[in-house]
Parts: C-alpha cells; sequence; structure tokens
C-alpha cells in the first residue's frame, strides 16, 4: 500500500523536459533519461533464461528480505524476476556512465550480475561489485566471466563487514548505486562511507527509495544533507549529485 500511495504521488508531481529550467537537469533528461536505448540482447537472453530457472538456492539476506517470501531456499528464477535491476534502469545506468564519462563504479548488492554486466559495458569502466551471498556471488560470476568482463571484482560477504573493509582502498567513486540492505540505517550507513571517496562531479543512487517507509525516511533525509546540491526522483530510484556549480534543487522526473 505504501508503494501505492507513493507512486500516486510521485505520478501527480512528475514533470519532463518542458518545466525544467536548470540547463544541466534539462540536458540529462533529454540526453539521457528519456533517450531510448536499445537493450543489450545478450544480458537480456541471459535475463530471461535464468527468470525460466526452477533451480533453487539456499541464500543468506542480510537485508531487508523479500517481500515475497521470506524462506531462505529461493528460485533462481525468482531471484531473477524479484531481486534483479529491472533491465530499463540498467540501461539508464549504462547511459548515464556513458554520458558523464564515469569510470570507477561501485555497487552495492551483485544479486546474479545482471545489472553489473550493464554498467561494465564501457570498456574505460572499473566496477566493484559488493555481494553478501556467497551462492549468488559465484553465480554472478560466471556470469562475468561468460560476457569475458574481467573489469569487474566482486566481494563477497556480509557488506555491513566488508564494505568498511575495503572501502579505502577504492579509487575515487564517480558512480555509487545503493541496491543492498532496504532499511534505514544501513542506507544511511553505506552513504556515509561511500560519500567521502566521491568528488564534485560524482552521482551517487539510492534504490528502492519509496520500497517502505524506512527507505523513504531514508532518502528524504539523504537528499537534504548539506553535501548535496542535486536531488531527482525517478521512483524506482533517486539521485544525488554534489556538484557546488549546480543551483540546490530537488525534481521529480518523469522515468
Amino acid at each position: 500500500m505504501f508503494e501505492i500511495v507513493s507512486f500516486f504521488h510521485y505520478w501527480l508531481n512528475r514533470v519532463d523536459e518542458h518545466s525544467l529550467h536548470s540547463p544541466f537537469v534539462y540536458n540529462l533528461f533529454t540526453e539521457v533519461i528519456s533517450r531510448p536505448n536499445a537493450k543489450d540482447n545478450e544480458i537480456e537472453f541471459l535475463r530471461q533464461q535464468l527468470r525460466y530457472s526452477k533451480k533453487a538456492i539456499e541464500v543468506v539476506d542480510f537485508g531487508a528480505g523479500s517481500k515475497l517470501t521470506k524462506k531462505t531456499n529461493r528460485s533462481i528464477g525468482g531471484i531473477a524476476k524479484h531481486a534483479s535491476t529491472p533491465s530499463k534502469f540498467s540501461r539508464f545506468l549504462s547511459k548515464t556512465i556513458d554520458h558523464f564519462g564515469f569510470c570507477n563504479i561501485v555497487e552495492l548488492g551483485t544479486s546474479l550480475g545482471l545489472n553489473a554486466l550493464y554498467l561494465s559495458q564501457n570498456q574505460n569502466t572499473q566496477v566493484t561489485t559488493f555481494e553478501g551471498d556467497p551462492t549468488i556471488a559465484q553465480l554472478a560470476q560466471g556470469h562475468f566471466e561468460a560476457f569475458g568482463r574481467k573489469k569487474v571484482n566482486t566481494i563477497v560477504g556480509n557488506i555491513d563487514s566488508t564494505l568498511p573493509q575495503y572501502i579505502d582502498a577504492l579509487n575515487p567513486i564517480d558512480l555509487a548505486y545503493l541496491d543492498a540492505n532496504h532499511r534505514y540505517s544501513p542506507t544511511l550507513n553505506y552513504y556515509e562511507l561511500i560519500q567521502p571517496m566521491t568528488h564534485d562531479k560524482s552521482m551517487i543512487v539510492i534504490d528502492d527509495i519509496h520500497w517502505s517507509k524506512e527507505m523513504n525516511k531514508a532518502w528524504l533525509e539523504l537528499k537534504d544533507r548539506p553535501e548535496v546540491t542535486l536531488s531527482i526522483d525517478l521512483f524506482e530510484a533517486g539521485l544525488l549529485f554534489f556538484d557546488p556549480k549546480l543551483e540546490k534543487a530537488d525534481y521529480i522526473l518523469k522515468f
């Protein structure tokens, strides 16, 4: 019910290019958000294969879990359908990387690796992806190897422990995609670990900002942080920017 009400509010308030006065946001909307982009047929063929897989695996979930089941024994098909980043949003992230020339990418929540395959499409990108469950991480690693994605580094283990351990070893982060523990405190903790590693031109993406009341609370607090100069609500996720040259603003954009 919370998501339904949130979507109704989003639908009523979203705008398109005709209401955008900021050149930065206008260009982002027209050149990235609303620009059609063909699906990667090989990645989408893999997605369809995984969606129809009935193979069951035992998973360790360190996050908020699934809204559909609390069982630890889950089918690969169910994970592909309900826990993987949607194709449309993965394509948006891939276009964003090309648009801004992002190179160093961090993803929290590898899942089956479909989104990381999109994140690593540009040969200049280095993707570091964190996954809590070792079985899922092993499946994702197999997909990276099959696609020849040698510049994807998978870090396995409870992200609450692995992220603080590895964050200092990362290069300055251009793009961070937070799609792991969908709860209030972990989301804030991840942001606070990652944000000092960003720069003025970086972008942090908070996934599922309307997934629950506590995720929405986290989003409302993060976009009001003093270091955030621009925030954009796409419903699927929220975008945070830190460029001091941008005018402080908050947008709800059609996606």
